[in-house]
């Protein structure tokens, strides 16, 4: 009978083709292909990025020994399309069972898991739920379910209900956090939980890659003088983030330092009628390959998070990529694990004035804060060794000959 022990099925909601999918999922997945897991992925892609980018998956897919399996996504009807893609998803992991059983399945966050819980009932694989946060409630408290909607409450209460199931039957989980652990240990659970924050890639984020020539040329393309105090956000921008308030930061700033430049590379929409003196600003998206020659330029970055339930289950990965890169991040207390990760000169207490001059007293000072990835944020490296310690504890192995 062939040995099925290193294959493991990873199931995800987002897309290989996404930029998350990018950064946050085929880093890991293809080291661990190349330490000798077989790893099958089935996600959901979206057309348009599916179109543009599915050769470049293809392409890394046989450089890692990983196989992908892309269904398509839908977002329409709500709510039908949903529960139409995982039913899809369902009968693929059938069909993939039948002819390659696999020893484990890993599901990324919460909607697949419900899937990934099936396959454990069916077949008794190994379930390695990848929570990802408190999915249910982030839906919530980001404003995306209204409870006042009785079909969202409906959904709501169905959720946090599996939220339980999946806890009590996962054979392992994976918590972005500490500070959802004991959550989770709060509520009586006794499952094994490893801790994987997002991990930082030091080879792409270093400085070493990057020369004074480099940082000049970047300056010069976006018009920002070298005598210029450059304050970077990074990410998202919207729904969690306290977007006025990091607009307010940067006001404060510029009236210690006139000349200042707020730099926001985003893939989001920024409404010019957000903006005061909209010539201090500087708006841009970047490849994932561009954002470390962006941060580099940067004196001081800032991400102010709202607190909530929820949000002490996030890990942002910008903060860990922007340590690594040596630029200080300024971000509130409340949410993940910031509290003990970010250092104290660099952690609001509240928005008022007193707290916002103490900082900005800190990063004038040209002030370079020691934040190592052993604080708390770790590297690549180190989360997929974590990955693969999980793995053999759930009985899954390598190949007997790693794959090359």
């Amino acid at each position: 009978m062939e040995d099925n022990r290193n294959r493991v099925v990873y199931l995800s909601y987002d897309g290989l083709t996404d930029p998350l999918g990018q950064s946050q999922i085929m880093p890991y997945l293809g080291a661990l292909g190349k330490m000798g897991f077989q790893i099958t992925i089935l996600s959901f892609e979206k057309q348009d990025r599916f179109s543009e980018y599915k050769q470049v998956v293809y392409d890394w897919c046989q450089n890692h020994q990983v196989q992908w399996i892309p269904l398509a996504y839908h977002k329409h009807p709500p709510v039908l399309s949903t529960l139409l893609d995982l039913t899809r998803l369902w009968w693929s992991l059938k069909r993939v069972y039948s002819r390659e059983p696999f020893t484990l399945v890993h599901c990324r966050s919460y909607l697949v898991a419900l899937i990934g819980l099936l396959a454990r009932q069916r077949w008794k694989v190994k379930f390695l739920f990848d929570m990802r946060g408190f999915w249910a409630d982030e839906r919530v408290e980001g404003g995306l379910w209204n409870l006042q909607n009785p079909v969202y409450r409906l959904i709501y209460r169905f959720f946090k209900n599996r939220e339980r199931v999946l806890l009590a039957n996962a054979d392992h989980v994976i918590s972005l956090t500490e500070n959802a652990r004991k959550v989770i240990e709060g509520w009586g659970f006794t499952v094994p939980i490893t801790i994987i924050p997002t991990c930082v890639d030091t080879d792409l984020f270093n400085t070493e890659r990057v020369d004074q020539q480099t940082k000049a040329l970047t300056r010069s393309k976006f018009q920002i003088a070298q005598d210029d105090f450059v304050l970077l956000y990074l990410g998202s921008w919207g729904t969690w983030y306290e977007t006025n308030r990091m607009l307010q930061f940067f006001y404060a700033l510029r009236k210690r330092h006139p000349k200042s430049v707020f730099l926001i590379v985003t893939q989001d929409a920024v409404s010019p009628t957000d903006l005061f003196a909209p010539e201090s600003f500087r708006i841009t998206t970047a490849s994932r390959a561009q954002v470390p020659f962006l941060i580099s330029i940067a004196q001081a970055a800032v991400c102010f998070i709202k607190p909530s339930f929820s949000k002490r289950a996030s890990s942002a990965t910008k903060l860990g990529e922007i340590m690594a890169m040596g630029v200080p991040v300024v971000v509130n207390r409340g949410w993940g694990d910031v509290d003990s990760l970010i250092p104290r000169p660099l952690l609001v207490d509240d928005f008022s004035d007193l707290e916002t001059q103490r900082v900005l007293d800190h990063i004038l000072d040209n002030h370079r804060d020691e934040t190592p990835l052993s604080n708390g944020y770790v590297s690549l490296a180190e989360g997929v060794e974590r990955y693969a310690s999980v793995y053999h504890a759930m009985g899954v192995h390598m190949a007997t000959v790693p794959k090359i």
